[in-house]
């Protein structure tokens, strides 16, 4: 035997014996209703779910459902409901716990994403102080779904401590989407831009080509009227979504990823423009009010990583972003992708949930135990 024989067959059996990765695991989350909607950590619903007192009175559903604390403002739980009932998921030890609820008390929580004089069915930002949403029905050129006119920003204003309880002052302004467009129904995002918040959200130019826009006050002054200051190149095939908002290139930089038709797109955002960073065909995006996709860190290095539909709707896709886009893991569904994706927990423990079209909640175990 030649003297690399030993060595080449010590290496062929630790290759044999090594632990292959895990493949994905997929389970039905069960549940005594068709759901039709979600809403992840983080959420308005969410935050509103874990301080309202609701899971103590609850009903678990299983094992006991850890409760969110009430001054966890990430709110780590997962809220669905349908028409004969509502839960709240929670991840305790690798599993998905369900804690159901009415399906009233969540839509009644739900009916505060929808301020009063927005576009009907449409749902609020809020970052702080500061809310915007979408006003002024109307209709694109070739769009029979109705769109807006502009957005509006209310904003908290500062009130100085006294013994006397007074109003709180808030500024409203409503900004246009410009000539020859209108803001569709996507949901705005807030986005980070040094100190201060701005807004991203979604115009249509006509029936197919839709723009990234980036709303934010002219000027550093305190005051400085609000305006949208960038937009993206129009982009063809339908309207666009928002996929999430992160530092998702760990370069310290907010970017934000869009489909549009089944093309995935990163932007980013510096001295007055944005700029395509990266861009792959084969994924689907969401409808306006539908979230399908979810970030969250897969290695725990600080770098968001994105879960999406593939365009067929038939499996989720996790992405990462560091050096250009690259598919991490994909797991193929039991039915398709219909109303939402969330993450609980981060890691390789995380528990991906999509709601698929049918109203069964899907969960997906990226290290292939069960859930």
């Amino acid at each position: 035997m030649s003297e690399r024989g030993p060595a080449a067959l010590l290496l062929a059996l630790l290759f044999l014996t090594a632990p292959a990765a895990a493949e994905p695991s997929v389970t039905i989350l069960d549940l005594p209703f068709r759901a039709k909607a979600m809403r992840g950590p983080g959420s308005e619903v969410a935050v509103a779910v874990a301080t309202s007192g609701l899971l103590p009175l609850a009903r678990p559903k299983g094992a006991t459902a850890d409760r969110a604390s009430a001054g966890d403002e990430e709110a780590p739980l997962v809220v669905v409901w349908g028409e004969d009932g509502g839960a709240a998921l929670t991840l305790a030890e690798g599993q998905v716990r369900a804690t159901l609820l009415g399906s009233e008390a969540i839509e009644g929580l739900a009916a505060a994403e929808t301020p009063r004089g927005a576009l009907p069915g449409t749902r609020r930002a809020l970052s702080g102080p500061l809310s915007a949403y979408l006003t002024g029905p109307t209709r694109a050129a070739g769009v029979s779904a109705p769109s807006a006119a502009g957005l509006t920003i209310r904003e908290r204003q500062p009130v100085a401590v006294s013994a006397d309880p007074k109003p709180v002052p808030v500024a409203t302004v409503t900004v246009p989407a410009g000539p020859d467009a209108v803001f569709s129904r996507e949901r705005p995002r807030t986005i980070r831009i040094g100190a201060r918040t701005a807004l991203l959200t979604v115009t249509r130019q006509g029936a197919e080509a839709s723009s990234l826009v980036l709303v934010d006050r002219q000027g550093e002054a305190p005051g400085a009227p609000w305006a949208v200051i960038a937009r993206t190149p129009p982009q063809p095939g339908g309207p666009l979504s928002i996929a999430g908002v992160a530092d998702f290139s760990g370069n310290g930089q907010m970017q934000t990823a869009t489909v549009t038709g089944a093309n995935l797109q990163l932007w980013s955002y510096a001295n007055g423009a944005f700029a395509l960073a990266a861009e792959r065909m084969g994924f689907a995006g969401g409808d306006g009010e539908t979230a399908l996709a979810a970030s969250f860190d897969l290695d725990r290095d600080g770098v968001p990583d994105l879960a999406l539909p593939t365009a067929d709707r038939a499996s989720l896709a996790v992405l990462g972003f560091k050096g250009g886009i690259a598919e991490r893991a994909r797991a193929a569904l039991p039915g398709t992708a219909g109303f939402g994706v969330a993450a609980l927990g981060r890691g390789e423990a995380v528990r991906l949930l999509v709601g698929l079209a049918d109203g069964r909640v899907a969960v997906i175990a990226l290290d292939g135990r069960s859930r």
